[in-house]
């Protein structure tokens, strides 16, 4: 799991706008792509220098400049500078701890979220950062992997609309993969929870601890992702900034409802899990229980037979038994006789 918290310390003492890469580098090398479509065609490529992406800034038709890998710096100020983005913008791409949030500068929108997708059998969290101009959408990754796919054989097969509507429309297809995306996040941990909650009723172990904690770490970082979106699609899917067109508010307004749908889950879950701390504690105590009951039984049935084994393991010369020919069997059979009465008496009680 990622960390709770990054270290940022070295950017302490800097000004404001210092462009520092701050979070784990997850990719070899900055790539930039872009893709640029109207209804009629599309071209794809992938280029080596910032400045190719300049051209592309006013150009009629919609392009999608998507940045994979943030620790080359340098890369970053040089499309911050062509594009007008504010250095505070920037600094916020680089820093990849950020809480999701939107910022509207009037020309372009600045949204920054959580995008989650499961690589194996690990849930990977990176931030992606989103900027919504006039004619452009740029994503900022962190890493080469996304999840993205069926928009890009969206735009390459035609399919659906979104070759014949703008940037905005874009940008809304790029929020509402990564929502959706959290779906499939939940359907693994539901499972998870599932399974557990079964291990923790018949068999709760050292082992079924360390998954409680690690299901706790992974809801507080989903929760963190989670709990912001809800402001920044109310945000966007008003319609106030004149980037967003009226016929796109309806598909914002749709993302916001599978982000309340979202959220809800995860409150669900996390409070499944908060639960099965408590559950996993009175099992033990349960079991605890179990075993101190059948070891004061035994100590309880024994208690009278060790009185009587004491008073005849006496060395007196005197004791009326000692003589008697059946004196052993007899004591023999009133300890039998005390340990069965005292059985049967424990089972009317419901003890056994």
């Amino acid at each position: 799991m990622p960390r709770l918290i990054q270290r940022t310390s070295k950017k302490a003492g800097l000004p404001p706008g210092a462009l520092v890469h701050i979070g784990e580098q997850k990719a070899e090398k900055t790539r930039i792509t872009i893709w640029d479509y109207d209804e009629a065609a599309f071209q794809e490529k992938e280029i080596e220098s910032a400045v190719e992406c300049l051209p592309f800034k006013d150009t009629p038709a919609v392009t999608w400049i998507n940045v994979d890998g943030l620790h080359q710096v340098e890369i970053l100020e040089r499309i911050g500078d062509g594009f007008g983005l504010h250095p505070l913008v920037l600094e916020d791409i680089l820093n990849t701890d950020h809480r999701p949030k939107v910022e509207d500068f009037g020309d372009y929108i600045y949204t920054v979220l959580r995008m989650l997708y499961i690589a194996g059998e690990d849930i990977v969290e990176e931030q992606v950062s989103l900027v919504l101009g006039p004619t452009f959408v740029m994503s900022f990754q962190e890493g080469g992997k996304d999840v993205f796919d069926p928009i890009r054989e969206r735009i390459r097969g035609g399919r659906g609309r979104i070759r014949k509507m703008g940037a905005d429309y874009l940008a809304y297809a790029l929020l509402d993969s990564i929502v959706d995306n959290y779906f499939v996040i939940l359907e693994k941990l539901g499972e998870r929870i599932e399974l557990l909650e079964e291990a923790l009723v018949t068999h709760p172990t050292t082992e079924t601890l360390q998954v409680i904690h690690s299901l706790k770490r992974e809801m507080i970082f989903l929760r963190r992702s989670v709990w912001p979106l809800r402001e920044i699609i109310s945000g966007l899917q008003r319609g106030e900034s004149a980037l967003i067109r009226e016929t796109t508010v309806p598909y914002f307004r749709d993302v916001y409802d599978h982000t309340v749908q979202v959220i809800d889950t995860v409150e669900t879950l996390r409070d499944m899990v908060s639960g099965m701390l408590d559950i996993y504690l009175s099992s033990v105590s349960n079991r605890m229980n179990e075993v101190m009951k059948v070891l004061t039984i035994i100590a309880t049935v024994f208690m009278p037979l060790t009185f009587i084994a004491g008073i005849y393991g006496m060395n007196f010369e005197r004791m009326p038994e000692l003589q008697w020919r059946w004196g052993y069997p007899m004591v023999w059979l009133v300890m039998l006789a005390v340990g069965a009465c005292m059985l049967v008496y424990f089972r009317k009680k419901g003890w056994l």
